[in-house]
């Protein structure tokens, strides 16, 4: 049994265990005794008591059960191999999985008994998993079983374990965040030793091909990210002057001029937006409006690149768009009404009351949308590599063509790659660069919030 088959059984005996609870606290209060909780309640309880353990073995074992085999499959490999650095052991190890997945065909035969004892490993592995699982899930729905009295405080125990999982959910999402931080900084340090941080951040060419030999051009490569930040400014700006206004605009229309019918669907329509895939917008951009503003450029006499800057930045304002106007128009209609008719009471327009009154009261939401739209803005990818080229190019003539920060990032990691060349190193500075910077575009957003914030009876 596979671990997906083993989850979907533990999962089917958590729903029975409640049905099991809740029929017994019935049952119970059938008799005339006054239980201390609902019903349904006590079967939540057992379903807890009965697959939350179960579940937090089959996790931690898939965390540990790779880890594990592997150590143990060292011992198995030659003398030669054991002694060899951690890359070729790392190597080895992986082929011994693709032998085992192929049941040892054309198997190197110092590999077989790694071989074999992999294969014994999975299949011991696999049964003492499934006998756990089981065993475990059966022993708390027994104990659990017998534990539903009127006595039982099943509302207040569900709770605390409520509670406990959300805190561990949140724990997790911390964790997570800290992993990727600390992997990004270790990553970004190793590249750092290798290249002067001030040349990275400074420096105004952008060439990151290292030569496989010291007498080949560019052997030591070039790694002033200058033009790659350029390149994302000037793409996220142009960006948000489409996005900002357009949709500001609408969100205000919507929520202030519109009628019930027109809003009904013209706000669903402005969201699909969001639903389009990214790489439709690239393909938009690509094969409509790059070549159309090389046209209109070449009217007018100007020297448009094939793939430009202002291309990419109209199809990622478009894209924005709903970023802007969903979030504005959820903001500007929580403004309460009382607002509105005090202004009007006094006299002012419907034009002035939406400009003194709504938009300062809404103006906290509506920052925070912004920010929202230039953080998606500059981690665009795909729209960038389609429309605006890859040319690491330091210029602010939107006509010409840029990179941005995320297409490099992708492009230096794409293939096989060596992790501890500058080349690639390089991809983990510019996303610690790309972290940053967010967590700095979040900060202010808040620091924004928290000062123009008011509270409205």
């Amino acid at each position: 049994m596979n671990f997906s088959s083993l989850l979907i059984i533990v999962l089917i005996v958590l729903a029975g265990a409640y049905f099991l609870g809740r029929n017994r606290a019935r049952a119970i209060s059938h008799q005339g005794m006054r239980m201390h909780s609902l019903p349904n309640q006590y079967g939540t309880l057992m379903a807890l008591w009965t697959g939350v353990p179960a579940l937090i073995l089959l996790v931690a074992w898939q965390l540990l059960e790779t880890p594990i085999i592997n150590h143990l499959l060292i011992a198995k490999l030659p003398a030669a191999m054991q002694a060899a650095e951690p890359a070729i052991i790392e190597l080895t190890i992986s082929k011994v999985y693709n032998l085992a997945a192929s049941a040892g065909i054309n198997a190197d035969p110092s590999l077989t008994p790694a071989v074999e004892h992999l294969i014994a490993l999975n299949e011991r592995t696999l049964l003492l998993n499934s006998g756990m699982a089981l065993s475990l899930c059966l022993i708390c729905l027994v104990v659990t079983y017998k534990r539903i009295s009127p006595n039982l405080r099943a509302r207040v125990e569900m709770e605390k374990i409520v509670n406990a999982l959300l805190l561990a959910s949140s724990g997790v999402a911390v964790l997570t965040t800290i992993g990727i931080l600390a992997s990004v900084l270790l990553e970004a340090w190793m590249f750092f030793q290798i290249v002067n941080p001030l040349d990275f951040l400074f420096g105004t060419s952008w060439s990151p091909q290292v030569a496989l030999r010291a007498d080949q051009a560019g052997s030591s490569g070039s790694f002033g990210a200058v033009p790659l930040f350029a390149g994302t400014v000037l793409i996220s700006l142009i960006a948000m002057i489409i996005a900002v206004p357009i949709g500001l605009m609408s969100a205000i229309y919507l929520s202030e001029y519109a009628s019930s019918n027109v809003r009904k669907y013209a706000k669903p329509a402005l969201e699909v937006l969001a639903g389009i895939p990214t790489v439709v917008y690239g393909f938009f951009a690509a094969l409509t409006v790059a070549p159309l503003i090389r046209t209109l450029g070449a009217d007018l006499g100007l020297d448009v690149s094939s793939e430009s800057a202002l291309a990419a930045g109209l199809v990622m304002g478009i894209m924005i768009i709903p970023f802007v106007s969903s979030l504005s128009d959820d903001v500007i209609n929580a403004v309460p009404q009382s607002l509105r008719d005090g202004s009007f009471g006094l006299g002012a327009t419907k034009n002035e009351t939406i400009r003194q009154v709504v938009i300062p009261a809404a103006l906290p939401g509506i920052v925070g949308a912004i920010m929202l739209a230039v953080s998606r803005a500059i981690g665009e990818t795909m729209i960038v590599a389609m429309a605006a080229g890859l040319a690491a190019n330091l210029t602010a003539n939107p006509l010409d063509s840029v990179t941005t920060v995320t297409v490099q990032i992708v492009t230096l990691l794409v293939g096989d790659q060596e992790f501890d060349s500058p080349k690639t190193l390089a991809a983990f500075a510019l996303g610690l660069v790309l972290f940053l910077t967010t967590l700095i575009l979040n900060f202010v957003a808040l620091k924004i919030v928290q000062k123009y914030r008011e509270q409205y009876d």
